[in-house]
């Protein structure tokens, strides 16, 4: 495969940078993002800072660094990554458990930087999300690589195909990481689970058995874990909604409030965690294991090493003795931790003000159901 074969979805190579940036700084969208990011920055010195940037990673590291940097000084308690069991020289596939939809790879990205990755990682986004043309354009820029949805099943087949490809090319050719993640959409309960049919993907690029092409990725099964989670009470709102009115679907714009509630809502600590690359568990499966199995061996295995590495905090224990009503996990906070974990459920249910016949005790449950699960998943992975 050639890299023109993947035009439709790839990123912007560097030469094509420069065309881009003068469509991105024309888009008057764009411009007023840019004034409320740097409101006494001029355009002109924005514009020459920008044409400065040779490759998608010196633009990565000009501009999405710092702010989110800065960002997570303002929103977080603080960000750490456990690298520990993967080498920074080597390239890697990340499938992570999502939560943030545009949080979870940009940091990453922050992460690698940080750990001595000499890159970042290409992104996996859904086009649902690309509405905006100038929105497709930064994030093309910004090393993501584009899912389609949506499709036809004839038409999805062909994407799919695409797409794997296109991630063994980004791997194999252009020598870069990748992070993808282990389904569509965020787990609303994180109950994180990965879907076997991403696997499926995967497997359709590459060469050799499907347990070759998925080594050929060298996947590293990631955990991330936000001590809280500014979308919760939206997520809590969506499952009602979803519960008592017929078809409702999210719209664009409930996309739009989800991306901005959580790039600027408190998280309180915030860790990454590298499990392993599977490479040699995968070449450890036995030769006969059934093709109609091995997905779902391959996606289990994913969920244990993802679980097991979470790192919990005092309000997942506190939500799972709210829930359970046994005080079981005691042990793991304190009265004051107690105090502070329900006062902070109870400021954000009171964020969700437009939901018709507002049932807090499902609302509250599920907000809890959130942060217990990543303790229940951990449970069984030990």
């Amino acid at each position: 495969m050639e890299l023109k074969d993947f035009d439709a979805i790839r990123p912007f190579e560097p030469e094509e940078l420069p065309a881009v940036y003068d469509r991105l700084l024309a888009d008057k969208q764009f411009r007023q993002v840019l004034a409320y990011l740097y409101p006494q920055v001029p355009l002109d010195i924005i514009a020459k800072k920008m044409h400065a940037c040779r490759t998608n990673l010196d633009f990565q590291k000009a501009f999405c660094y710092d702010f989110l940097k800065q960002l997570m000084a303002r929103a977080s308690k603080g960000i750490d990554m456990d690298t520990d069991s993967i080498d920074t020289k080597r390239r890697y596939t990340f499938v992570s458990n999502h939560r943030d939809i545009v949080l979870d790879s940009a940091l990453l990205d922050v992460l690698l930087v940080d750990a001595g990755f000499d890159t970042t990682c290409e992104i996996a986004i859904g086009d649902n999300l690309l509405a905006l043309p100038w929105v497709k354009d930064l994030v093309r820029v910004n090393k993501s690589f584009i899912v389609e949805r949506s499709l036809p099943p004839r038409q999805m087949l062909m994407a799919s195909k695409r797409m794997a490809d296109y991630m063994h090319y980004v791997i194999g050719e252009k020598n870069d990481n990748v992070w993808i993640a282990q389904r569509e959409g965020r787990a609303k309960d994180s109950n994180d689970r990965t879907q076997p049919a991403i696997l499926k993907m995967m497997a359709m690029g590459g060469e050799g058995s499907p347990v070759e092409r998925l080594q050929q990725l060298h996947i590293v099964p990631l955990s991330i874990s936000y001590e809280l989670d500014p979308c919760d009470f939206l997520k809590a709102r969506e499952m009602q909604l979803k519960r008592d009115v017929e078809g409702w679907k999210k719209s664009p714009q409930d996309d739009i409030i989800s991306m901005r509630t959580g790039i600027m809502g408190a998280k309180g600590h915030v860790h990454y965690h590298c499990a392993p690359c599977i490479d040699e568990w995968l070449a450890q499966l036995p030769a006969d294991t059934p093709k109609a199995e091995l997905f779902d061996i391959v996606a289990a295995h994913i969920d244990e090493e993802i679980h097991r590495n979470y790192r919990l905090y005092p309000g997942n224990y506190v939500a799972l003795d709210i829930i359970g009503d046994a005080g079981a996990f005691k042990a793991f906070y304190t009265d004051d931790d107690k105090a502070a974990f329900t006062a902070y459920i109870d400021s954000q249910l009171a964020k969700i003000t437009d939901v018709p016949g507002r049932d807090d005790d499902f609302l509250r449950e599920q907000m809890l159901t959130m942060y217990a699960n990543p303790v229940v998943n951990q449970i069984i992975a030990r």
